[in-house]
């Protein structure tokens, strides 16, 4: 069972623990740093859990009176399961939330493996499954935190009123972004004259935006930079084709935005996405253009990229690897081979610049050893096929047609030349996918 994670608080609220054993001193060290009211009942207590200060308890058996008046949260953590159990039954019956020691089946609620400095609370939890897993990534999430995390969010708290008082509501989210890098990167918190500083530039700075390659695939195909990048971003403006695991990276606080393009569809207009990075930017944000494959690869990010640099954002170019090259691969095609293919060549086989939307220099394409790499072309597949047999490709020419990546209707479609329109079609194949005509069509290195 998959619980969710919720913090509450415990503050003066009541807590009973049934149970004197080391079970219950180690809950009971848990909850302390949270301020609740304990109260401990059992027959015997052990002689670490007696000296906890501001504990109250009963040296007794537990009866049902102990649940009133009702307490906020029961942990049932006596030697004896059926006990146990029989208090989650009573529990449940009054809506009270119950943890059983070692016994995730009759909880209510769990204890996760806490990681605390000062305000910063995290809880990690299997579900029960394996708490040697839980304790693994406290591990791994405390070697993460700054050392003085504690005394940083302590002063991050104290700087609200002031950015609130300075800085307009629309750029606020900046600053408080800009004071804790800086301050998580020294370590400490700033002194006043940093302070200011952040504050000045707030009045006149703009955002960055980063124009990322996601790759051709699933989540880690993208690059290291790309992901820190999106792990720290205050915005997101999206493509279609993007592995969801990646929109997971995101803060939960950034901005989401949708601008994807698929076959004749699109949900913003290319002129409003440089107009709405740049409104991004121009609010101080650190916005993230996350593309599919490459964003210099059809990706219309040179128009992006120019759009930004004249309107004065700082921006910059992530690499990622391009359809073109990452889906033959994930089919097992390298489009270059020794004494097989010797070049690569990637065209659009969609233009408006001329009377079929074909490329111009078809013929010469037809001409060119290596492989030939079409984009955007699975609805232009029998005009182009009838060019390329026109210009004097052999019909026999290996070809491939391939959907893959995070396409919706993945397909691969091996064929010559001269048949791999009527193959593709009576496969089915659907948009979007790249045709791959050259000898390394005919490869398989899977």
């Amino acid at each position: 069972m998959v619980h969710f994670p919720l913090f509450i608080d415990l503050h003066h609220q009541p807590v009973l623990v049934v149970g004197g054993g080391p079970v219950a001193f180690r809950k009971v060290k848990k909850l302390l740093p949270y301020g609740p009211r304990i109260a401990v009942t059992a027959p015997e207590i052990c002689p670490e859990l007696e000296e906890i200060p501001g504990v109250v308890f009963r040296t007794r058996r537990f009866r049902l009176g102990d649940l009133r008046p009702q307490p906020a949260l029961v942990l049932a953590a006596t030697d004896d399961p059926a006990q146990n159990r029989r208090i989650a039954a009573l529990c449940r019956r009054r809506t009270i939330p119950v943890n059983v020691a070692d016994d995730p089946a009759h909880c209510t609620f769990l204890f996760p493996a806490l990681v605390r400095q000062g305000n910063f609370s995290a809880g990690i939890s299997t579900g029960g499954a394996s708490p040697t897993a839980a304790a693994f990534y406290k591990n791994e999430l405390q070697a993460l935190l700054p050392g003085n995390l504690e005394g940083i969010l302590a002063w991050l708290e104290d700087q609200r009123p002031l950015v609130k008082a300075r800085v307009p509501a629309d750029r606020r989210s900046a600053v408080f972004h800009r004071l804790f890098e800086r301050s998580a990167e020294k370590g400490r918190p700033l002194p006043p004259k940093e302070v200011e500083t952040c504050l000045d530039e707030s009045k006149f700075s703009t955002g960055r935006v980063d124009l990322v390659g996601a790759g051709s695939g699933k989540a880690d195909l993208i690059t290291l930079r790309g992901l820190r990048l999106l792990q720290r971003c205050q915005a997101v403006v999206y493509d279609d084709l993007i592995d969801p695991a990646l929109l997971e990276s995101v803060p939960e606080s950034a901005q989401r935005i949708y601008v994807g393009k698929r076959a004749g569809k699109h949900a913003m207009a290319q002129e409003k996405i440089n107009q709405l990075l740049i409104d991004l930017a121009n609010q101080g944000l650190q916005v993230v253009r996350l593309k599919g494959g490459d964003p210099y690869l059809f990706g219309r990010g040179g128009e992006e990229m120019l759009a930004l640099k004249a309107a004065g954002i700082d921006c910059r170019e992530v690499p990622g690897i391009p359809s073109a090259l990452g889906i033959p691969a994930e089919a097992g095609i390298p489009v270059t081979h020794r004494g097989v293919s010797r070049g690569v060549h990637i065209v659009t086989a969609h233009t408006s610049d001329t009377p079929d939307g074909l490329p111009e220099d078809m013929d010469t394409l037809a001409q060119l050893s290596g492989t030939l790499v079409f984009l955007m072309g699975l609805g232009q597949l029998p005009k182009i096929v009838a060019r390329l047999l026109a210009a004097g490709k052999s019909g026999d020419t290996p070809a491939a047609v391939l959907s893959g990546g995070n396409a919706p209707h993945p397909a691969r479609v091996r064929a010559k030349l001269a048949d791999l329109a009527e193959a593709v079609q009576a496969a089915g194949v659907e948009a979007p996918a790249i045709i791959l005509v050259g000898e390394a069509a005919a490869l398989d290195v899977e």
